[in-house]
């Protein structure tokens, strides 16, 4: 699952937003990944590439929801400690969200898995 701040969710929804960076220890995601964001539905990860904070550009910044680089990075310093940033690894995240037929699809699939197993469990 991938949490975004509320202000970034209609840019999600409508394609404008396909991108995040992430300050992680370790990777979290892989390409082909699907996962959820709360509000928005599933999406499937594109890419996962490490970065080094310093070569983010504003071709990184847009497709992140940001005008500049200067903008994107300000966000990423006020999100994570000076001790985060410099322990952890930055890595950017490309996604998609998924069309409706395909949210329609897993959500019945997930929904029959969870029938099953509480069927099981009985």
């Amino acid at each position: 699952m991938l949490l975004f701040k509320k202000r970034f969710l209609d840019d999600i929804r409508t394609g404008r937003k396909t991108q995040t960076i992430r300050v992680w220890k370790v990777r979290h995601m892989r390409a082909g990944q699907l996962s959820y964001i709360p509000g928005v539905g599933y999406i499937r990860v594109d890419s996962v590439d490490e970065v080094a904070l310093n070569d983010l550009t504003d071709e990184d910044a847009i497709p992140d929801g940001f005008l500049s680089v200067q903008e994107l990075r300000a966000e990423i310093e006020r999100l994570y400690s000076c001790d985060q940033l410099c322990a952890h690894r930055v890595f950017r995240i490309r996604f998609h969200v998924l069309p409706s037929d395909e949210q329609r699809k897993i959500r019945e699939q997930r929904r029959a898995r969870r029938e099953g197993t509480r069927r099981q469990d009985q």
